[in-house]
């Protein structure tokens, strides 16, 4: 998709240098991949401890135990 943007060409030439990319708009890709990224995870470590989880694994084996019991018979 083309865009125009109004962007400052130092940081632009920064960029593409950081990125390694030879292109400016891989590297302008990758820079926002990246940031998009970053956000995504914040937002994860923000949520920490605000979900509680309840181990229930044995009981969901033995439910599974009984239902493949059930199924053979």
């Amino acid at each position: 998709m083309r865009t125009t943007l109004d962007l400052d060409p130092k940081l632009l030439d920064d960029l593409v240098k950081v990125t390694g990319e030879k292109s400016k708009s891989k590297a302008v890709h990758k820079a926002l991949e990246e940031y998009v990224r970053r956000k995504r995870t914040a937002e994860l470590i923000a949520m920490a401890g605000c979900a509680k989880f309840v181990d229930n694994l044995k009981e969901l084996e033995e439910l599974e135990l009984k239902e493949s019991k059930k199924a053979q018979w």
